[in-house]
C-alpha cells in the first residue's frame, strides 16, 4: 500500500517552515456542487486563503492515496469525475484499500489536517443533528469528528436542514467550544442569522487563537467550532431559507431518501426551489469563511 498521507509539495514546505496553512474539504466539489460551479468555487477558496497570507491544502483521495495538498490537475481529476465518492471518516479505510477516488467530508477533513499538524479547517456548513432524530437517531459524525480532533473548525453554522437548537446542545454534551463571528447569533448556512443566540461572540482572530492555545496548555485536546455569518449582501433572506427548507424536507420524506445521499438530494432540492440563487449563496460563504480562517491561521502561527 502507498503511504497513508501524502503532503502536496506547497504544503509540506509551509508545515516544515511552520507557515499558516488552512485545510480544506472536498465532498463539495465531488458532490456538494455541478460542475465548473465546483471547481471555481474551490479554486476561489484556495485564492481567498492565499491572499489572506496563509497556505490552502485541499484533502481528498486519488487511487487510494490520501492527499494533503490537491495540485489544480488533482483537483480537476476529482471535480470532472462520475464516479469520486463521498468519503466520510468511516470510509478513508475502504476506499484508501480499494485504490478508489473521493472528495472527503468535514470529519474525514479533520482526520486528515490532525495527523499533518494543520489547526485550521474550512467547510461550508457542517453536518448535525436532523429534524426527527429522537426517531431517526441522524446525528452528523461531523458532530463527534469536531470535538475529538485538535483543529478549528471554520463554517457558515449547519447546513440549513439541520435543527440547530439541538446541534448546538449535542455540541455543548461534547463539550465544544462554540464561537460566532462578529455576531451573537449562530448562522443558519444562506441566511446570517437563525435566531438562536450564542454565549461567546468572537471580534478579532486573536481571540480565538489565544482561547485555542490556552486550551492546549491545559491539556484539552479536542477542536472548536467557529460561526461566520455569511454577509448581507450575499445571503438569502429567511424566509426564503425557511421555504426552501421546508420544501427540501417535505422532498426528502416523500421519496424516503436517507444516509450518504441525503445532503445531496437536499442541497439540489434548495438549488432548484431558490433557482439557483442557494449555488450562489453557498460559493460566497464559503470564500468569506476561507479569508476568516487564513486570518485565524495567522493568528495562531504568530502565537
Amino acid at each position: 500500500m502507498k503511504a497513508p498521507i501524502r503532503l502536496g509539495e506547497e504544503v509540506r514546505d509551509a508545515l516544515d517552515a511552520r507557515r499558516p496553512v488552512v485545510a480544506l474539504e472536498t465532498s463539495i466539489v465531488t458532490q456538494g456542487m455541478p460542475y465548473p460551479t465546483n471547481l471555481e468555487a474551490a479554486r476561489a477558496t484556495q485564492e481567498a486563503v492565499r491572499s489572506g497570507g496563509a497556505v490552502p491544502a485541499l484533502i481528498g483521495v486519488l487511487g487510494g492515496e490520501l492527499v494533503c495538498g490537491l495540485s489544480d490537475v488533482e483537483l480537476e481529476r476529482l471535480g470532472t469525475s462520475r464516479e469520486a465518492d463521498k468519503v466520510q471518516l468511516r470510509d478513508l479505510p475502504r476506499i484508501v484499500a480499494e485504490g478508489g477516488d473521493g472528495g472527503v467530508t468535514v470529519g474525514a477533513s479533520l482526520f486528515t489536517a490532525a495527523r499533518c499538524g494543520i489547526e485550521v479547517f474550512v467547510t461550508g456548513g457542517i453536518g448535525g443533528v436532523s429534524p426527527g432524530a429522537g426517531a431517526s437517531f441522524d446525528v452528523s459524525a461531523d458532530l463527534p469528528a469536531i470535538a475529538g480532533h485538535r483543529c478549528i473548525t471554520v463554517c457558515a453554522g449547519t447546513k440549513a436542514f439541520m435543527d440547530v437548537p439541538a446541534t448546538l446542545e449535542y455540541l455543548e454534551t461534547l463539550s465544544v467550544p462554540v464561537a460566532v463571528w462578529r455576531f451573537n447569533r449562530f448562522p443558519w448556512f444562506y441566511s446570517p442569522d437563525s435566531g438562536v443566540e450564542v454565549e461567546w461572540r468572537v471580534d478579532e482572530a486573536q481571540q480565538l487563537a489565544d482561547a485555542f492555545r490556552a486550551g492546549q496548555q491545559l491539556g484539552y485536546e479536542g477542536g472548536m467550532l467557529l460561526s461566520v455569518p455569511i454577509p448581507a449582501g450575499q445571503a438569502l433572506d429567511a424566509r426564503t431559507t425557511r421555504g426552501a427548507v421546508e420544501h427540501a424536507l417535505s422532498e426528502l420524506e416523500r421519496r424516503r431518501i436517507a444516509g450518504k445521499d441525503a445532503t445531496p438530494f437536499l442541497l439540489q432540492a434548495v438549488f432548484e426551489y431558490t433557482e439557483g440563487a442557494s449555488l450562489v449563496a453557498n460559493a460566497a460563504l464559503i470564500e468569506h469563511n476561507a479569508r476568516v480562517g487564513a486570518a485565524l491561521a495567522l493568528a495562531l502561527a504568530d502565537g
